[in-house]
């Protein structure tokens, strides 16, 4: 697998570089995909459904592959990991996917680049969770959806510890160098671009649904189903530093105010712990 150690002219170019390069997925996904293998007349689309999510990796090369794989007759979109495994069948999915990279392997001799891919996918992971239990709260219409959208929200960075190591590993050193420096603008220093750019260009040419393209656009921030993904993330992000992040407390005001529980109760579901609670609670939100 090739690695990028330059920066290249435009958005088109780091994508074209990108997804030239196969597209690896977690161990784990592939040991687990073996056990059920072994096992596929007794096994669920649940099952599956559930390993599948577990990566982020995984469940952009499935919604991908649907994507690209969908047939004329075929009028609506499949934004759902459910829902495309349905759509492929049981026996199918694993003949579509029984020969996959890890990225364990991929990265193997860039171990800094493995513990930096591992950390988003865990911060993915977390952001998938907190924004599903947030849908499920405002009895969203579909909370699958949303579930998709925020695992996938940081696909970018995802390519970019894969692809990029070592520029991605610079801006990070930027960061740790000048505390003030914001995200945006050490990756527009090292990359030319920001992960934000990156990012759209990536979900269009991964053939990504329009849903899950609008969910992602951070530009309709008004409406309740983008804002619950892009806070999921950003709690994910500022709590994987620590519960004593400064930005915590603002998070915590805007989570409230998109779902109007108990202040008490929203620091239970983000599993918040109870000694950082009065820092937590901002003016705002006390005695509401």
């Amino acid at each position: 697998m090739a690695v990028l150690t330059n920066a290249l002219p435009s958005v088109e170019s780091y994508v074209n570089f990108f997804l030239r390069q196969p597209l690896p997925v977690l161990r784990r996904t592939v040991d687990a995909f073996e056990h059920l293998a072994k096992n596929i007349d007794d096994i669920t689309r649940r099952e599956i459904a559930s390993t599948v999510q577990a990566d982020p990796l995984m469940t952009m090369r499935l919604i991908s592959h649907i994507e690209k794989h969908r047939e004329d007759t075929q009028n609506h979109d499949i934004v759902t990991v459910g829902n495309a495994i349905t759509m492929m069948g049981i026996m199918p999915f694993f003949r579509a996917f029984g020969e996959m990279t890890t990225a364990e392997d991929a990265l193997a001799s860039r171990p800094k680049a493995l513990a930096g891919l591992l950390r988003v996918v865990g911060r993915a992971c977390k952001a998938s969770r907190y924004a599903r239990d947030w849908a499920i709260i405002r009895r969203d219409l579909d909370v699958n959806e949303i579930t998709v959208a925020a695992l996938l929200h940081e696909a970018a960075e995802m390519m970019c510890w894969i692809n990029a190591p070592d520029l991605i590993q610079r801006v990070f050193d930027m960061q740790r160098a000048d505390r003030e420096l914001r995200s945006s603008a050490a990756q527009r220093e090292v990359f030319g671009i920001t992960a934000r750019e990156l990012e759209f260009g990536l979900i269009r040419a991964l053939h990504l649904p329009k849903l899950l393209v609008s969910l992602l656009d951070e530009s309709q921030s008004k409406h309740p189903r983008v804002r619950t993904i892009t806070l999921a993330n950003d709690l994910a992000r500022h709590v994987a530093r620590g519960w004593d992040n400064e930005a915590l407390p603002r998070d915590v005001s805007r989570i409230h105010a998109l779902l109007r529980i108990p202040p008490e109760v929203l620091l239970r579901h983000i599993d918040a712990p109870e000694e950082a609670w009065p820092r937590l609670l901002p003016t705002d939100c006390r005695g509401a």
